[in-house]
């Protein structure tokens, strides 16, 4: 009984770490695709960041390399706090003024960065190192 409940266990966090690793894939990938790295990073010089450039290319190319790894739950524990950072700098650079709404009472709030923030910082804790005590 405890190793099926073990069993589901693990599947369920292998869905939903394939779920955000998707995501995330494709907000990167649109990125780069769409031309949109020089735009991020103008877009973060006019903000008063240094390195606005430098940093759309670091974020979207942890969003398009990272991605693969966290979908084989490969380095996830790093990943997932990366991740958490990264969209929770956003969520107070870009979502923050919008308030919490996406879409329907509001537009471009912050609700689906903390659905992500979120999901990150419990799988970040699901995989976490354990310490082994020495005896």
């Amino acid at each position: 009984m405890l190793q099926e409940q073990s069993l589901r266990d693990a599947r369920s966090i292998a869905v939903w770490r394939v779920v955000l690793a998707s995501l995330i894939a494709i907000h990167g990938w649109y990125r780069f695709a769409s031309g949109g790295v020089p735009l991020f990073g103008a877009w973060l010089d006019s903000q008063g960041w240094p390195f606005g450039l430098a940093i759309a290319s670091t974020i979207t190319a942890i969003e398009i390399l990272g991605t693969p790894l966290l979908a084989f739950g490969r380095a996830q524990f790093v990943l997932c706090l990366v991740y958490a950072a990264i969209y929770s700098v956003g969520l107070v650079i870009v979502h923050w003024p919008f308030g919490w709404f996406v879409v329907g009472a509001g537009r471009n709030g912050m609700e689906y960065s903390v659905l992500l923030i979120a999901s990150f910082l419990t799988l970040a804790w699901q995989s976490r190192p354990t310490r082994v005590s020495a005896r």
